[in-house]
Parts: structure tokens; sequence; C-alpha cells
């Protein structure tokens, strides 16, 4: 058996535990705002109850799109007192913090697949003064979090494979999340498990059992004739 398989069982133990309740932080995701109302959209969901903005940041090579850069984000701060939340979904992501950060980022999550120092960015990003996230695509193992976890503030887990949105939750992903949640619970640390990707109030339901407490959800809020009703339902 290898070393990554025994972690991977080790953090799947204790299955029947009961989770422990957390209050549902809900993190719209501009990505699927109009881009043409990009401050007013992002009020709009503020004032119908969500904490976090999801900001999506793509560099068109780790991810196929090209989004938005610091300047937007610097714009939007002007108009929001939301936290924040950047998502890097970037090569090299540790050339792109300080601009990030001093334009107003609160939270700055980066792919563990995108460097090779990823310790070394997670310290980068606290020095900037931001809360440190790292993200996990749905095909990396949370094994890779063995050495990171202690150091972070936030783990968010892809539940669909980053770069586009409106896509479906990949169901295995679950597992994933929960084994994730027991390692924080037994370690005792204070860290949030975020999940992007096919989030509507069903899945919302399995990822919160799951143990995820920061959703993420672009279309099935932005696209909701009541958006207030719609991040209602997230929270169950």
């Amino acid at each position: 058996m290898t070393h990554e398989h025994e972690y991977e069982e080790e953090m799947m133990e204790e299955e029947e535990h009961i989770h422990v309740e957390r209050p549902t932080i809900i993190a719209p995701s501009i990505l699927s705002a109009d881009f043409a109302n990009l401050g007013a959209e992002v009020r709009r969901v503020e004032e119908a109850g969500a904490e976090y903005i999801h900001i999506d940041v793509m560099d068109g090579t780790f991810v196929p799109n090209i989004t938005m850069g610091a300047c937007v984000v610097e714009s939007l701060r002007k108009v929001s007192k939301a936290v924040f939340d950047v998502h890097l979904m970037v090569e090299h992501p540790e050339t792109h913090i300080e601009s990030f950060a001093r334009a107003g980022a609160d939270i700055i999550t980066f792919h563990v697949e995108a460097t090779r120092h990823a310790h070394r960015v997670i310290q980068q990003i606290k020095a900037a003064g931001c809360r440190a996230g790292v993200a996990l695509n749905p095909g990396t193992s949370i094994y890779t979090l063995e050495e990171l976890i202690d150091d972070v503030d936030m783990v968010l887990l892809m539940t669909v494979n980053p770069g586009f949105g409106g896509q479906k939750f990949i169901e295995n992903t679950l597992g994933k999340i929960h084994a994730l949640y027991h390692t924080i619970e037994g370690n005792e640390l204070n860290v949030d498990i975020e999940v992007d990707g096919g989030i509507n109030a069903e899945t919302a339901e399995s990822v919160r059992s799951a143990g995820a407490n920061v959703l993420v959800a672009g279309s099935y809020i932005y696209g909701a004739a009541d958006v207030s009703a719609a991040i209602a339902s997230l929270r169950g």
C-alpha cells in the first residue's frame, strides 16, 4: 500500500462521527455576474445576504479562459464591504500575491498544482496581510495537504474541473470533503472548507453534510429570480 493511500485511509476514519455545526458562508462567484454592471452585481448579492464575494482569476494557461486582474478587484473594493475571496487559477501564483493584496483581497487562494513552492506562497499571502487558502482540483489527492494544512486558513476543494461556470457537480468529491473535515477536526485546526462547482440547493445540502462550510455558487445565485431566496436555500 502506498503512503498516499495510507494517509487517505487515516483521514477517512471515524466515518460515523457527527459533524460540528459551523455557520454556512455563502460566496457568490462573480464569474456568473453581468460584467457590464459588475459593481451593481456585487452590491446585489451582498445586500441579499452573501458574506463573501468569490472572484475567479484565470490566466488562460492554468485554465482555458481569461477573466480579470487586480485592477478589477481594486475597483470593486470601492463599492463593497464584503470579504473578497480571490481564487487564483493561474500559473506561478507567487507573482500575483502582492498586487491582489494591495487591491483589497481578504483571502487569496492558489492551486497547489500551479506552483513548485506551495508553503512559500502561503507565507507570502500571510505576509501581505491576507488569509491564505489552497485549492485542489478534483483529480488532486488531499494527501498533498499533509505538510500544508497546519498553516492555511481555508482549503478550497473544486467540485468541478476549473475554468468554466455552470458545470455539473462531481459526486465523488463528497468523500474528499468528508475526509478533509475529519482531518481538520481531528487535529483541532481552525480551517474552513470551501467548495466550488455545481453548487445548488440540492448539492449544497450534500456538501454541508460532508463538512463544507463555505459555499461558492455562480449561476445558481445570479440566474435566480429571487437572489435572497437562492442564497437562503444554500444555507438549508
